[in-house]
């Protein structure tokens, strides 16, 4: 089953790259127009810089020169800052790994928190309040929690900065200071949809024949949780979570742009407001195969929790 998902990603990459290479040459966004930004060229100029640059050729020639810069690690020269694309992307993409890793990390610890506790006491009043509580986080969203997270505590506690980036190789403290805001902006909602998850799939197991058998034996109830129902139930959960992670980056555009974060969210944004289409290309490619491939892990995550799937296979 782990072949075949891996075989798979070649036509879906393909995919991919066919759908951003087709949505961004039907956009009106001009590289030679970009190029020239503020010069007032001719048009001779403008026609010499797409004739030098291939934008005249057919759409399948140009097509098949774009996969094949792909595959040698060729995003594109910025037209603004006549710099590599892929130097742009792999200078800003570690911070929105960190952002979101982080922000999924949080969500995972919450769900698991809140959802075996409203599963143990269903029906009951810490069911009912963690239900309130993840129905406002599902309704909220990041870029709202993120501006009520600066008011409070940021503006009126001080407790964290407004914004900015500090590397962690500078000042692990700092770099923990100016990510924990933004990575609970981008994690609550998330944590909010996998607590309802994580406490159904947890109700559904603990009504189970094994479970009462297991206590009857004498097992302690957290024994029996943490050992049986957990490991069965997360499995649907793990299912939603690779879902999710889409939501994580695509995020971060958002959240990065609101905290003044260097990462690909921010970079994307100036690269649209700059009208330089290679760079809005580079990004969203890196994110939709950073989409993909952290879907196959969460699917060899599926195969180590569930032995029946790896029987079957």
């Amino acid at each position: 089953m782990l072949l075949r998902r891996v075989l798979l990603l070649v036509p879906l990459l393909l995919g991919i790259v066919l759908f951003v290479f087709l949505v961004m040459r039907f956009s009106d966004a001009d590289p030679a127009s970009a190029y020239f930004q503020g010069a007032n060229p001719t048009q001779e100029q403008l026609q010499q810089f797409r004739e030098e640059n291939g934008l005249l050729d057919p759409l399948p020639v140009r097509y098949v020169d774009f996969v094949g810069d792909l595959l040698s690690g060729d995003m594109g020269i910025s037209v603004l800052t006549r710099a590599p694309v892929v130097d742009q992307v792999t200078t800003a993409l570690p911070l929105t790994m960190q952002l979101a890793f982080m922000g999924l990390g949080i969500a995972v610890v919450l769900a698991l928190l809140l959802g075996v506790t409203a599963a143990v006491y269903r029906d009951r009043l810490p069911d009912q309040l963690i239900r309130v509580v993840s129905l406002t986080g599902v309704a909220a969203p990041a870029f709202w929690l993120a501006l009520l997270l600066i008011q409070y505590a940021a503006v009126d506690h001080g407790w964290f900065p407004t914004g900015g980036y500090i590397n962690p190789n500078d000042s692990f403290t700092g770099w923990l200071e100016t990510m924990t805001l933004p990575a609970l902006a981008l994690s609550l909602p998330v944590a909010a949809q996998l607590t309802r998850i994580v406490r159904t799939a947890v109700v559904e197991e603990l009504d189970k024949d094994y479970v009462r058998t297991a206590v009857g034996s004498g097992l302690p109830p957290v024994v029996v949780v943490g050992r049986n129902v957990l490991r069965n139930a997360l499995i649907n959960p793990l299912t939603v979570l690779g879902l999710r992670v889409g939501y994580l980056l695509g995020g971060a555009v958002v959240i990065e742009t609101i905290f003044a974060l260097p990462g690909m969210g921010k970079l994307m944004i100036d690269a649209v407001r700059n009208g330089d289409p290679a760079v809005v290309q580079g990004v969203v490619l890196t994110t939709a195969v950073g989409f993909v491939v952290v879907n196959l892990l969460i699917d060899i995550l599926y195969l180590l929790v569930n032995p029946r799937l790896r029987s079957a296979t």
